[in-house]
């Protein structure tokens, strides 16, 4: 059976479901004896029966009477009934995977309804990607909200993206259906100092009545409240206890991150475990995930097992990521729990402490159960320019990853980029790298590799290259169009030939990410949607990302999620430097910054 969406509005069936309440009409579905996770009162209510209606619930209790001759009963003695989970952050594009395919691997793990910011594929083609992921995600039993990109690209002097979005832009799309906010707003200093084209941005997100999310990494309290009184509401960027506590205290909706390469929650769950606050105001959130992440740990739900893990009450833990979630985007009438009138948006688990789906039920329609998919997803195909996004001047030589040096001695001192593993920040160092012939050498025994950043939206032939530490690389060179949030082509290595080969290999494929070593290619994964997500189904870029994973070790690197490390790179919006198509850009100061030190 396909998939067909079948939402009704309350208020097109709320004289149906009161019918049913009241026994006068026969429920679709039933399911019995289930203890409900009551995230209204915090309670876990054992022997409640759930009775649906036109995809909604219509009552809660005792539901013998709403049980006719055609009514579908599920018996959930010795489960769990908890709404369906709400990731309220998180980038589908990180996944590798189409919004369809995504979705299949997220209802599976008990997450219902994603708000998804797309501001990668918004990088790349603007706001005709933004409204083909958005309409992809309206077929789907996935309820697929958008969050519409606010900094495309991050930051307007330090790169070069694909595209821009212009406040016009986001007051268009702030009128599609489901689109319930404005994407995380990553150029806090522009908020903050008055930027024309970011106050509009919020301005509009304002007066259409919805959310405006937000992403600060700074310290600076004196930012961050002005950050706050410009309307931003929201952030999930928050590593520390200490931050945490006081993003709470002054108003502030925290989205406490788990993802693949970012661990968050360990610390910053301290505040609801030690410092007791209260957590109405707090949510859980992914971020960023890895296709292994989705199929080994899980999506949302392995975010709250990490939550519940920490020592938070599991109620607690499930609140964070469903009503709390909710409210924070005015969807609480529809979503976020299991009362009458919300959508039959429903997870029947057989362990709190585990948090592993046995049934999800989307609208009523149960969607996942025995461990398998029950109806089959619509198919969503993208135009052809979408999947031919590499606009390269030229091939690329050996001689494009040679950095020349300024001084006349053996050696010379450069910045450098320090990968912090499973963090999203990076650490500004100085290095003493040699120079043979005139060109600055990568140094193994300080860790320290060639980087290089080029153009490949504008065929300029634009090349950046700088030096990265903390990979462990020792032979070979790896690639990725994948290299947020521009998503220009980002390469680092060991020798010139081997990132030539790389880089050349990933322009022939259409984008991805590629791991190569003495001309021979280790691991590739091809993402043809925009050079970020593949046209494939979830188990084939799996078994991908798991080769890509062994070429990375085989090349010497050890690290947690090294690609996902390797993509936040050219991010220079998160401290404290990184690299651009234009050259290498301290964030701390929002300004480019030369390499060598001479």
């Amino acid at each position: 059976m396909t998939y067909t969406t079948q939402r009704n509005k309350l208020t097109d069936v709320s004289r149906t479901l009161a019918k049913v309440a009241l026994g006068e009409l026969p429920a679709d579905l039933v399911i019995t004896n289930g203890t409900l996770v009551n995230v209204h009162s915090g309670e876990l209510i054992p022997h409640m029966d759930v009775a649906i209606s036109s995809g909604r619930i219509a009552y809660i209790g005792q539901a013998q009477h709403t049980i006719g001759e055609q009514t579908k009963v599920i018996d959930a003695a010795g489960k769990y009934m908890t709404p369906g989970l709400l990731d309220g952050h998180m980038h589908v594009e990180s996944t590798m995977l189409s919004v369809t395919e995504f979705a299949k691997a997220g209802l599976a793990k008990g997450t219902t309804a994603i708000f998804m910011d797309p501001h990668e594929i918004a990088n790349v083609f603007g706001a005709e990607g933004v409204r083909l992921m958005h309409e992809e995600g309206q077929g789907l039993p996935l309820k697929v909200f958008t969050t519409f990109p606010s900094c495309v690209p991050a930051t307007s002097d330090l790169e070069d993206a694909g595209a821009s979005l212009e406040v016009a832009d986001i007051e268009a799309g702030l009128q599609w259906d489901n689109v319930s906010g404005l994407g995380e707003v990553m150029n806090f200093p522009g908020v903050v100092f008055g930027d024309p084209k970011m106050c509009g941005e919020i301005a509009a997100t304002i007066a259409s009545g919805k959310a405006v999310t937000g992403h600060f990494p700074s310290e600076d309290d004196r930012m961050l409240q002005a950050y706050l009184a410009s309307g931003v509401t929201s952030d999930h960027e928050t590593v520390t206890r200490e931050q945490g506590l006081h993003k709470v205290r002054m108003g502030m909706h925290l989205m406490i991150r788990e993802g693949s390469a970012w661990h968050d929650v360990k610390e910053v769950i301290k505040i609801v475990t030690e410092d007791k606050v209260k957590t109405a105001n707090i949510s859980l959130v992914t971020d960023d995930v890895s296709p292994q992440t989705l199929v080994e740990k899980g999506h949302l739900n392995h975010v709250v097992r990490r939550a519940i893990e920490e020592g938070v009450d599991p109620v607690t833990a499930i609140e964070m990521a469903t009503i709390n979630v909710a409210r924070y985007f005015r969807l609480e009438q529809d979503l976020g729990s299991i009362a009458p009138g919300k959508c039959a948006d429903i997870v029947l688990i057989d362990d709190l402490q585990k948090m592993e789906p046995s049934t999800v039920i989307t609208d009523g329609t149960v969607i996942y159960e025995a461990g398998q998919l029950t109806v089959e997803f619509p198919t969503f195909v993208y135009p052809e320019h979408i999947r031919n996004s590499m606009h390269v001047k030229r091939a690329l030589t050996p001689e494009d990853f040679r950095l020349a040096s300024r001084s006349t001695v053996e050696t010379t001192t450069v910045n450098v980029i320090s990968i912090i593993e499973n963090s999203a920040r990076t650490a500004k160092m100085t290095a003493a790298l040699p120079i043979r012939t005139g060109i600055i050498q990568p140094d193994i025994a300080q860790d320290i590799v060639r980087l290089a950043c080029i153009d490949r939206h504008h065929g300029s032939g634009d090349i950046s290259l700088a030096f990265a530490h903390g990979f462990q690389v020792k032979s070979g060179a790896v690639a990725s169009t994948v290299a947020h949030d521009s998503h220009n082509l980002l390469v680092m290595g060991i020798n010139e030939d081997d990132m030539a080969f790389a880089a050349n290999e990933l322009i022939r494929l259409g984008g991805g990410t590629i791991v190569v070593e003495n001309g021979v290619v280790l691991a590739q994964v091809p993402l043809t949607i925009a050079g970020l997500m593949s046209e494939k189904t979830l188990p084939e870029v799996v078994a991908e990302v798991a080769q890509l994973d062994q070429a990375w070790k085989h090349i010497g690197c050890n690290i947690n999620a090294p690609f996902m490390t390797f993509s936040l790179i050219a991010l220079p919006v998160i401290p404290e430097i990184r690299i651009s198509n234009r050259g290498l850009v301290d964030v701390t100061q929002f300004k480019l910054v030369d390499v060598e030190l001479v």
